[in-house]
């Protein structure tokens, strides 16, 4: 149990720094915290100190990200900077597993945890995320993978390998395995291009239509619908539309509204087609444009769609 625990802290953080632990259990009236340094955590003392509180009917968790010195409490003010990117699949877990693991979207996980029959949690090292894009990344993982949506803080707290799992009975043992090593960063992980193809939709190219732009319209969906990349279709548009005074913004903007009316159709919130798009242009405009636009483009195609409704 120890040796699980600390080979987990150990690749999970550096010396030197902060970490929280949480202990909840049913019969307390709130959960403790414990915030140490990484080496005072790993002292076999302290170690059993947890196993003991764990068998009294704890349950224990360790946050996600490293602290700031001297922090006193887990808020997301106190978290130093951005460790992991995480997922908590608690339904039809095995399969949504299977998936993550084999998609092109994600890159391996650097530690896969078993909290609970059929339940999982995975982990991704990462570096050069900050806390904006750190969230908006854990919303897309949840979307795109069917993760707990609700856990997208960055003072998140994951189940401590080793341990048991005390909300059932008998109590489940929290096993771990490490399918990768790598630190992976935002250029790695591809969730805006492939969210069309992760969702499953599937839309026919709409005929009839006579303008350059409603040509251009019909084209971009066909490609989409099957599984075309988003960025290598605006840069085929911007550069088949040269006559466009602005081709790189039309075709993004053609691109945009095409996605955000499929995944609408689709059945997505409004709310995720928004992170959606922000997520994809994020490197290419200002943020607070990013965002607006995003807002703007989804609920015009919302728009679009109860008119072709009501028509």
């Amino acid at each position: 149990m120890s040796q699980t625990a600390t080979d987990f802290l150990t690749r999970c953080f550096a010396p030197g720094e902060t970490i929280a632990f949480l202990l909840r259990s049913e019969s307390a009236e709130r959960p403790a915290q414990r915030i140490v340094r990484l080496e005072q955590a790993i002292v076999p003392a302290y170690l059993r100190w947890l196993a003991h509180e764990n068998h009294s009917g704890a349950n224990i968790y360790v946050a996600a990200n490293p602290l700031r010195s001297g922090s006193r409490r887990r808020t997301k003010e106190s978290i130093a900077s951005v460790r992991h990117l995480y997922i908590d699949i608690d339904s039809d877990g095995d399969s949504r597993i299977a998936a993550l693991c084999a998609s092109d979207a994600v890159p391996v996980p650097s530690a896969i945890l078993s909290t609970s029959p059929g339940k999982y949690q995975a982990l991704w090292r990462v570096d050069g995320f900050d806390f904006d894009c750190q969230e908006t990344m854990l919303k897309l993982l949840a979307i795109a993978f069917g993760g707990d949506p609700a856990c997208t803080d960055c003072n998140r707290v994951l189940r401590l390998p080793g341990f048991l799992n005390r909300k059932y009975s008998p109590a489940h043992p929290v096993a771990v395995e490490y399918p990768c090593d790598s630190i992976w960063n935002p250029g790695d992980f591809h969730l805006d291009n492939a969210m069309l193809r992760l969702r499953g939709i599937a839309r026919q190219m709409q005929p009839g239509k006579h303008t350059h732009s409603e040509q251009d319209w019909a084209w971009v969906m066909d490609e989409l619908t099957h599984g075309k990349d988003a960025a290598k279709l605006t840069h085929a548009l911007a550069s088949r539309r040269a006559d466009k005074p602005n081709p790189l913004y039309y075709a993004q903007r053609t691109v945009d509204m095409a996605s955000a009316r499929l995944w609408l159709l689709e059945g997505a919130p409004i709310d995720d087609v928004i992170t959606m798009l922000e997520v994809r242009r994020r490197f290419e405009l200002p943020a607070a444009l990013c965002s607006a636009r995003a807002r703007e483009i989804a609920t015009t195609a919302a728009r679009m769609i109860t008119r072709k409704k009501i028509a």
